[in-house]
């Protein structure tokens, strides 16, 4: 009996725990990044937001470093190794810096910000490498490969289901250095795990290593068929006479751009260095990629399908991802928290999402499978239209049931749980959706790139996601929002209603187009 008869090959297991411990290490620190700064650096709402909006969102830009890096010198795995090690130092610096917290401020501050800069390049070798390695296991054309990414995301959120309850405890009940020292215990796990195994299961459907080559290596030693739409740049053969992929006059055009977006976000938006850097690394660097004159037709538009999504998930996201900032203030100050007597301690809260997908991952796999078999199977962008629908209609319940709610009273539990649980719906239309598309539609030796590139769009959702949390509205601090005051709860979620509810009708209306431009690969 084949490997693909008895269901899904056990390198994904191994990817699995793998991803598993490396999300315990990420949320367990991000459940409370923002109460640590707030509560023992003594920073305001505001600012915190905006550090934890920055920081979230370099940790999604440099997968595109991370991504050019592996696919044409480190490989996988010598990448996700790297990687987990710096996360693993970063996360141990932290809870030095923690340590610190009480005796030297000056450098307790330091150390904060050294953490956050290894947890943030350590995170970009490590997140597209091992992202694509799920897609490598399987054959081209493999219909499992949706179902495996389903479950690879499960594991993504065993490890951020286990964290806040465990880091979160740590840091809110005994000292958040602990919180931080148990999140570096997670990463190391993740690296045993990863090490023992990668050699016997990591392997394709022959029997091949993954990783262990660069992806551009790969492809030049792989015998690829030509087909009539593709041109001779899928062949081994074609190499020799493709246009270079970096002139010099391309690379200078693109610099020159890059030049220009970074003064018009700085000097006309108005961003901070860092909010320059993702917003223009992104606009440049998805640029640079589809001007490669190497492409053939059906890749540049399977690219430009990646990007049109990518464009749209920075509005989920970026509602998403108020659950680490605005929605942890709301849950720490505004949300009735005690049940019979005991009081749940505000970082649990960021377990409430990844639980929900543990239970109702499988339910949606089980949905997809059977839709496919009767050939009913939405799109991926059909799909992720509805992700973001259902995160519109989620915060739509939570603005309705927090209407009246001042600073004198507090938000029954419920609606919180309650917009956690439609959100999870919608994650999970759209975000494994998502990994499975780029892994399919990119072209093999831009694979790692082509995810780093998809990151790229959770780094511009991330800092935009920091943005708009600092409109959240404190006592006597009214916020505005293009011009309209935000002076109430209500406001607030209406506004994620609003960017969520356009952004999902627009990407159904374009669905079709897109459609097309995959070429057969929905």
């Amino acid at each position: 009996m084949s490997e693909q008869q008895k269901g899904h090959p056990k390198g994904l297991y191994v990817l699995f725990f793998t991803e598993m411990w490396e999300r315990f290490s990420y949320y367990g620190m991000r459940a409370i990044l923002v109460l640590f700064m707030t509560k023992m650096l003594a920073f305001d709402s505001k600012f915190a937001s905006g550090i934890y909006g920055n920081f979230t969102a370099l940790v999604y830009l440099t997968p595109l470093i991370g991504g050019f890096i592996s696919d044409r010198y480190l490989g996988n795995r010598k990448s996700i190794m790297a990687g987990g090690i710096t996360m693993a130092i970063g996360q141990f610096i932290l809870f030095f810096c923690a340590s610190l917290v009480h005796t030297n401020m000056s450098l307790c501050q330091t150390m904060f910000v050294i953490g956050l800069t290894a947890l943030v390049i350590g995170n970009g070798l490590f997140k597209p490498n091992i992202s694509t390695m799920v897609n490598q296991l399987y054959s081209p054309g493999d219909k499992r490969v949706d179902a495996a990414f389903s479950i690879f995301y499960m594991g993504i959120n065993l490890g951020a289901f286990f964290s806040p309850l465990i880091c979160g405890s740590l840091a809110e009940k005994v000292d958040y250095k602990w919180g931080f020292f148990a999140a570096g215990v997670g990463m190391t796990c993740g690296l045993i795990v990863f090490q023992m195994l990668k050699n016997k299961y990591i392997v394709t459907a022959a029997g091949e290593q993954i990783g262990i080559k660069p992806n551009k290596a790969v492809q030049r030693e792989e015998v690829v068929p030509v087909d009539r739409e593709e041109d001779l740049t899928q062949s081994p053969m074609a190499a020799a006479t493709a246009k270079p992929e970096f002139s010099m006059g391309r690379v200078i055009l693109w610099l020159a751009i890059y030049g220009v977006l970074w003064f018009i976000f700085m000097y006309f938006v108005g961003f901070n260095w860092i909010s320059t850097l993702v917003f223009s690394t992104s606009i440049a660097a998805a640029g640079f990629i589809i001007t490669d004159p190497t492409l053939s037709k059906v890749d540049r538009d399977r690219i430009i399908v990646i990007y049109i999504a990518a464009f749209f998930v920075i509005f989920f996201w970026s509602a998403f991802e108020q659950a680490g900032a605005s929605l942890t203030l709301f849950a720490d100050q505004q949300t009735e928290r005690h049940m019979f007597g005991w009081e749940m301690p505000t970082s649990w809260f960021q377990s409430v999402n990844p639980l929900a997908i543990i239970v109702f991952a499988p339910v949606f796999a089980a949905i997809w499978t059977k839709l496919g078999k009767k050939n009913m199977e939405p799109a991926s962008p059909v799909k992720q239209a509805l992700g973001l629908f259902l995160l519109c209609i989620g915060y739509f319940v939570i603005a309705v049931g927090v209407r009246g709610v001042d600073g004198a009273t507090k938000a029954s539990i419920f609606w919180l749980l309650g917009m956690y649980v439609l959100h999870t719906f919608g994650e999970l239309c759209l975000s494994p959706i998502g990994l499975s598309m780029v892994a399919r539609l990119a072209p093999i030796r831009l694979a790692s790139l082509l995810m780093g590139v998809w990151f790229l769009a959770n780094a511009m959702a991330n800092d935009f996601a920091g943005m708009l949390s600092k409109l959240y509205p404190e006592a006597g601090h009214p916020t505005s929002f293009f011009g309209h005051p935000v002076t109430n709860l209500y406001d607030f979620f209406m506004i994620f209603v609003l960017l969520s509810g356009v952004a999902a009708l627009v990407l159904f209306l374009l669905s079709r187009k897109m459609l097309k431009m995959m070429h057969g690969l929905r």
